[in-house]
């Protein structure tokens, strides 16, 4: 029972897994810091400060008084988690693209490159066949 329990733990997923979450956590921070010390201040600087969880509003209800419901809540969630997205794609997500794109295109050779060994290889598959064929011509015909 603890043996599989052991393998289940020290499996490589698992492991990923666990440390993937503790990033995340730590990573969260990272981008709630962006998004309220510099990217909500810079909006309240351009528009004024955005605070939406005001905005409400009540429907009488069944039993003579009213049911109040606080849509602005929801409106700067959503604000929150759209510029919380901005973030991670505009300061995470598209420079590591970059950086991915500029290894690879280090790594691998141009086509010019590729190609001209690739002619180089089939003509030389070539003149071996040639040779070939005419060893055989040569002998075939003595």
């Amino acid at each position: 029972m603890f043996q599989g329990f052991k393998e289940f733990i020290t499996r490589g997923n698992v492991l990923d897994l666990a440390v993937a979450v503790v990033v995340g956590a730590a990573f969260s921070g990272v981008i709630d810091g962006l998004v309220k010390g510099f990217i909500m201040p810079l909006i309240g600087w351009l528009i004024g400060a955005p605070n939406f969880s005001g905005i409400r509003f009540s429907v009488p209800n069944w039993q003579g008084g009213s049911t109040v419901f606080p849509i602005g809540l929801f409106i700067q969630g959503l604000i929150m988690f759209l510029l919380i997205a901005g973030a991670i794609y505009f300061f995470v997500i598209v420079p590591v693209r970059r950086l991915s794109a500029l290894r690879k295109r280090a790594d691998e050779p141009t086509v010019e490159e590729s190609l001209a060994e690739d002619v180089v290889l089939l003509t030389e598959i070539r003149d071996l066949l040639r040779a070939q064929a005419g060893v055989r011509a040569d002998s075939q015909s003595s």
